[in-house]
């Protein structure tokens, strides 16, 4: 009898125990969900988005003074399927050597900047979604030079931002090809192109795509080249501060909406909100099915107040960066779902995880 007693008393003290560890851990849980970054920008009714506002194409101040810009809608999506309004963002802008600080102390909820993902990156500065911008490092000299190969560049005086990869790649580059480039830095990239419009030295080096917008903003564009070949691989995407899965996910599976949109044909003036009867469309739409938007603290219909609010991939690629030269067909750009055939990846290489 008495040990009865003390095998009854011990089930208690342990269903006690386990009743308080699990609501130990709804505390935690509950806590921890009204501190996360989601709950954050809903409290403020705003996301905090660092930014470049001297980049054409991707990150500028437009004539009427708004930023503007690839990456600049990438980040007025997430404001869309977070808060349900695309406006709703603050644009700081921030140079290079500035990003890394600043996504560290997590002073922003997001970045968008023309920043390349890389290994040290990704595990020191914060959490980088898919790749949404494919680039590779290049140069630009006056075509007064009668230089036509990256060879031709030995002994020249290069101009390049400084804290970036770019800086990093030439100093590679320079080191493996013998050609004893002096490398010229400044710290943002108003005063590096300053710079080589001057004269002060014989070439212009940063991503492709930034020498294309460089050098459409010159007086005279026709006077500079940017020569063949790259020297790096530079793919670019938004990046958010580590030690908020859940966040990450929201930005991932916005980028994945943007990039889905496209591919299954649906814009910002034919967005669905009745069942079409095509099971991919209707369930990124919301109209039946679902890929997980209530785990991450989406509304179901989240995929219509973003494509609305501003439009699929292909739009937002059209809207800044098509009119730059900077073609999509038959390069790295394309949506991989616009390969040739339905088994082997021919097509471009934006691709985002499947939406189910």
């Amino acid at each position: 009898m008495f040990q009865k007693k003390i095998y009854i008393i011990g089930a208690a003290i342990i269903l006690a125990l386990l009743t308080m560890t699990a609501c130990a851990r709804e505390q935690q849980e509950e806590a921890a969900q009204e501190d996360s970054r989601l709950q954050r920008v809903k409290d403020r009714d705003g996301l905090i988005c660092a930014s470049n506002k001297s980049v054409a194409g991707f990150g500028f101040l437009d004539s009427n003074g708004d930023t503007v810009g690839f990456d600049i809608d990438l980040c007025r999506a997430v404001a869309a399927a977070v808060l349900g309004n695309p406006d709703s963002v603050e644009f700081r802008a921030t140079i290079a050597a500035e990003r890394g600080p600043v996504i560290q102390a997590g002073e922003v909820d997001i970045m968008s900047r023309n920043t390349t993902w890389t290994s040290s990156r990704d595990a020191q500065w914060g959490n980088f979604s898919q790749t949404m911008f494919y680039d590779g490092q290049g140069f630009m000299v006056p075509k007064t030079l009668e230089i036509s190969s990256l060879p031709e560049l030995k002994d020249s005086r290069v101009c390049v931002q400084q804290g970036t990869t770019t800086e990093l790649n030439l100093q590679d580059f320079s080191t493996q090809n013998n050609l004893d480039i002096e490398v010229v830095t400044f710290e943002d990239n108003i005063g590096t192109n300053q710079a080589y419009l001057s004269q002060q030295c014989d070439a212009l080096t940063t991503d492709r795509s930034g020498l294309v917008s460089v050098r459409a903003g010159f007086d005279n564009p026709d006077d500079h080249v940017i020569l063949p070949g790259t020297i790096s691989e530079e793919p670019l995407g938004p990046v958010v501060p580590h030690g908020d899965e859940q966040w990450y996910d929201v930005v991932k599976t916005v980028m994945g909406i943007l990039i889905y949109a496209e591919a299954y044909g649906i814009t910002s003036d034919n967005v669905p909100t009745q069942v079409t009867g095509n099971t991919k469309v209707d369930r990124l739409f919301g109209l039946a099915g679902s890929f997980g938007q209530d785990s991450m603290g989406l509304s179901d219909t989240v995929a219509q107040d973003v494509i609305r609010a501003v439009g699929n991939y292909g739009q937002i690629y059209d809207r800044h960066l098509t009119s730059l030269g900077l073609v999509r067909e038959g390069g790295r750009n394309a949506l991989w779902a616009s390969a040739p055939c339905t088994d082997c990846p021919k097509g471009g290489q934006i691709y985002a995880a499947p939406l189910r």
